[in-house]
């Protein structure tokens, strides 16, 4: 007799009262938790806004796009999954309006619906549900084998017109997987009040309510607050919500936010949900152990580090969050808590050496000169690119140690070429197609009409070309290094010759070894380039080499 395929469990996270509230963090806490029960774990966030992804929003609107193994560009949310829960996902793990809707017409198109008029009940939902059952069901962790356990995390907040169609999918989606087999959490706000400090109950009993009045019951209450819930606040939430008070949570504030999977687990919720969804709870969990290990060793770190990050969406720091994270993990590696300098590019440029931007330009180049490091990392557009390249300069010229992703690789190489070989003009066509030296292109197969999904994406080999380099060293003897790319203008081979005879190496190329991926700078501590963004797959217990090769030196420089 065989035995019946054990079906598969999802825990849905939604959101309520505003937007950034935590729902990404909360809901790859929980999966750190599953995880640490013994159980394969993926994710899929769904995001309700009409863009197929996210690869063509704005920085500044939408924070930083995140870049898969596959090539999706999507929400950083996905970033939060890959480095707590150390999977790699695809792109259709994240799953959005613009998706559905076009699968949907295509469809109808083909005349796949008989005839019958389509309309958001039934086709739109059913897709959002045979969509979910399908990526729920696709190997993320490299073992082939069928996930135990999806997280799904519902962008945006309830009540929100753009996420109906979702929750009304979801509302249906419990009965056609079993109750038995679905739990729901909802993460919501509770205020702390004037000088006494009181909890306010009741923007969670209004959020609640409209869950509730879209049909959705929560299992769960995850209320975030500035400190921990109070028994009292407890009940009444309880009471009001219809919620078992030993399923109402406090994520309130805590040192760092490898603490919040930790916080839940001592407040039951691994009973509670191995309960719900009739999980085994095992004795010993040591990937949990290893978790509170990290998160206490972050609480101690005994160095401090300052790295001057010159970009031009600094205002957001969600722009560079990737960035960040991989700072942090480097930090973590050599026990030292990162500072981040702010620095505007735009601001750095001779011409504000005097006038009403005086004051900022004094300010931002005492911080690069101040800080242990600079990093530039990717972007587009032409605003700030002579003020990165002078930070650039600045960095070869006084051996201070520097890492430039993608963007921050082109300017490196531009003002190598116009400084060292005296190329006057030398640019990238980006931002000047009749430069007399192009030393940065567009790259042949690129797209210059559509912008989504036209770029090189994705993960790409690179052929290390020698051993006598620091990528060597730091990528473990690896001669062949798999990272993932976002970019459309690349490095002209025909400069690379005169580039590499006056001392700028080119260490790594792609596998036919046209494209210039690494470049080291000879007889510097360290000034290393990347094409591709190596942030991307960074994790808190397994930093990315360039990264950590940018901490090392700045130590060094101490």
């Amino acid at each position: 007799m065989e035995t019946p395929l054990k079906a598969m469990k999802y825990v849905v996270v939604s959101g309520g009262v505003l937007s950034g509230i935590g729902k990404g963090v909360t809901a790859s806490s929980i999966g750190v938790l599953l995880k640490s029960m013994g159980l394969r774990v993926t994710a899929i966030k769904i995001d309700p806004y009409l863009n197929s992804d996210a690869g063509t929003m704005s920085p500044f609107e939408h924070g930083e796009v995140f870049v898969l193994d596959d090539g999706g560009e999507v929400d950083l949310d996905l970033g939060n999954y890959e480095r707590f829960l150390d999977i790699r996902l695809g792109r259709d793990n994240n799953l959005t309006t613009g998706k559905v809707y076009s699968g949907v017409i295509e469809r109808e198109r083909r005349g796949d619906y008989l005839g019958k008029t389509v309309q958001v009940v039934p086709h739109i939902t059913d897709e959002i549900q045979e969509w979910t059952e399908r990526v729920a069901a696709q190997s993320t962790d490299g073992s082939g084998e069928k996930p135990d356990v999806c997280v799904i995390e519902l962008g945006g907040t309830v009540g929100d017109i753009e996420s109906a169609p979702f929750v009304e999918a979801l509302r249906q989606f419990q009965f056609r997987v079993g109750r038995e087999n679905i739990c729901f959490f909802h993460v919501s706000l509770v205020p702390v009040i004037g000088v006494v400090g009181e909890q306010k109950t009741k923007p969670t009993q209004h959020t609640v309510k409209e869950l509730r009045a879209a049909g959705l019951a929560p299992d769960f209450l995850v209320c975030r607050s500035s400190t921990p819930l109070l028994a009292g606040v407890k009940e009444k939430i309880s009471s009001f919500c219809h919620v078992d008070p030993s399923h109402v949570y406090s994520a309130h504030d805590v040192p760092n936010i490898y603490h919040v999977a930790l916080m839940l687990n001592e407040q039951g919720i691994s009973e509670k949900l191995s309960e719900r969804l009739d999980l085994k709870l095992p004795s010993s969990r040591p990937l949990l152990d290893d978790w509170r290990d990290m998160a206490e060793r972050v609480d101690n770190l005994d160095k401090e580090l300052t790295i001057a990050m010159v970009g031009k969406y600094t205002g957001l720091s969600d722009s560079y969050l990737s960035v960040i994270k991989a700072l942090q993990h480097a930090g973590f590696n050599s026990g030292a808590r990162m500072n981040i300098s702010w620095v505007e590019a735009e601001y750095l440029t001779p011409d504000h050496e005097e006038g009403e931007n005086a004051a900022r330009y004094a300010a931002d180049w005492a911080k690069i000169r101040e800080a242990d490091g600079v990093l530039v990392p990717g972007g587009f557009g032409n605003r700030g690119i002579e003020g990165k390249m002078l930070a650039s300069r600045y960095c070869r010229e006084t051996g201070k140690p520097y890492l430039g992703i993608c963007l921050g690789l082109q300017i490196a190489v531009i003002d190598f070429a116009r400084d060292v070989l005296g190329l006057e003009g030398a640019n990238s066509t980006e931002f000047d197609e009749a430069t007399p030296h192009p030393t940065v292109i567009f790259m042949p197969e690129g797209s210059r009409t559509h912008m989504g999904g036209t770029m090189r994406l994705g993960s790409r080999q690179t052929n290390l070309q020698t051993k006598d380099c620091d990528a060597f060293r730091l990528y473990g003897g690896d001669m062949e290094i798999h990272e993932r790319h976002r970019h459309r203008y690349e490095v002209n081979p025909d400069m690379v010759s005169d580039l590499e005879a006056a001392g700028l190496r080119f260490v790594g190329k792609d596998t036919e070894g046209e494209r210039m991926e690494i470049i080291e700078l000879t007889g510097h501590p360290y000034f290393f380039g990347t094409q591709y963004h190596p942030e991307f797959k960074s994790r808190p217990n397994r930093p990315s080499p360039p990264f950590v090769g940018l901490i090392e030196a700045a130590l060094d420089a101490q």
